[in-house]
């Protein structure tokens, strides 16, 4: 059941009349891991509301299973039970009374029976690490990581094949935006839903997605596994955006002579094992 887009075209209808997308086609297929990055107005979230129907091309089709999601008789409705958006602050869509009510709020417009929806929304609360105790709390009682994660809690009790989120950890504390990662993880690993995580953090990008997607001027400029997108890093910053820190780190120290030969690392761990590699080698001198 995958998401395919075949050269979609999208402008706004606003005074602007801005092209956000221009003849884009890619295929997001079931298990994966999908990073999308960009610059402001590169097109990111214009293209994530394209994936389930929330904005409808120009030009272009959107096929979901192999079926074109406009086609007549076509249920957006249930597509969307299919493949969860969440926008950037979540938890500002938050509006019932109490925690337990507004996880219900997604299933419960599936028509599902009352016991199905209270089940469906424990075990989502239960997969974000809710404690019950907050169950009868309002929402505006919780701090933002915790409205956060009943915000997502609210999209997955509706049992999402596909989970978008744009910009999930923004405003978030380091300790909060860890726990949002580590959760996104779990789901994918252990559920087997597939993520589309939109993030301006690199470090994040290299350390949780198996492919990337970059946006610049409402096109798809790179999609391909990250260390082959780093490996753009010039053309990354002529668009106004950068590697993962710890490849800066490691031109640095070869530069201060620290390493013999070119080396590459995105992520914490890899630079950890380059540089233990040449101490190493260097004790043994």
């Amino acid at each position: 059941m995958s998401i395919k887009l075949e050269n979609i075209s999208y402008q706004y209808r606003d005074s602007s009349r801005r092209k956000a997308l221009s003849n884009v086609s890619l295929e997001i297929k079931p298990g994966e891991f999908i990073g999308i990055v960009g610059h402001t107005g590169s097109g990111k979230s214009t293209l994530i509301q394209h994936l389930n129907g929330l904005l409808k091309p120009d030009e272009g089709k959107v096929l979901f299973d192999g079926s074109d999601i406009y086609q007549e008789g076509y249920s957006l409705k249930e597509l969307r039970g299919k493949v969860g958006l969440s926008f950037q602050y979540p938890e500002h869509q938050l509006f019932e009374v109490t925690v337990f009510e507004d996880v219900c709020f997604g299933p419960k417009n599936l028509g599902l029976s009352q016991e199905e929806v209270k089940g469906r929304a424990r075990e989502a609360l239960q997969m974000v690490g809710m404690d019950e105790k907050y169950y009868e709390k309002s929402p505006f009682e919780l701090s933002g990581g915790q409205k956060r994660r009943v915000a997502i809690a609210g999209i997955l009790a509706m049992h999402p094949q596909y989970f978008i989120l744009d910009e999930p950890t923004a405003g978030l504390d380091p300790i909060g935006r860890d726990k949002i990662l580590e959760l996104l993880k779990r789901l994918h690993e252990n559920q087997g839903i597939t993520i589309i995580l939109v993030s301006h953090s690199m470090e994040e990008i290299a350390n949780y997605v198996d492919r990337i997607l970059v946006m610049d001027q409402g096109c798809l400029l790179y999609d391909d596994v990250p260390k082959e997108v780093f490996k753009h890093k010039e053309k990354l910053e002529e668009i106004g955006l950068a590697v993962p820190f710890y490849m800066y780190l490691m031109e640095d120290l070869r530069e201060r002579g620290f390493f013999e030969e070119e080396v590459t690392a995105i992520t914490l761990k890899e630079a950890e094992d380059q540089i233990l590699k040449v101490l190493k080698r260097k004790q043994t001198l």
